[in-house]
């Protein structure tokens, strides 16, 4: 059976989502699978808003001669994945003796 979306659904889907939900709490909330959610918001323009830039936690990090970061490093794990299906998904063979 396919899910009933009503005005009051898609603006709670979409307030979800400004708000930085994700797509199993968004499907929790509206009582779909979280790929339905994910395809109504795209269907209707639902979009995750931007974070406010913050200052970078190690400077060092910003340093054009500092060495590669290893291998899932959040900072560039995050880059890579930033507007995908694994933004905010851990790398899955990070270590956390590389947490910084």
């Amino acid at each position: 059976m396919a899910a009933e979306w009503t005005q009051v659904r898609d603006t709670r889907l979409r307030r979800m989502r400004a708000e930085g939900a994700g797509w199993p709490e968004i499907g929790l909330a509206l009582a779909v699978s979280p790929d339905v959610a994910r395809e109504r918001a795209r269907r209707i323009g639902a979009k995750r808003l931007l974070a406010e830039a913050v200052e970078p936690e190690d400077p060092e990090l910003d340093d054009p001669a500092r060495a590669p970061l290893p291998a899932g490093h959040p900072r560039a794990w995050g880059l890579l994945t930033a507007g995908t299906l694994l933004m905010d998904q851990a790398w899955p063979g990070y270590k956390l003796e590389y947490a910084a």
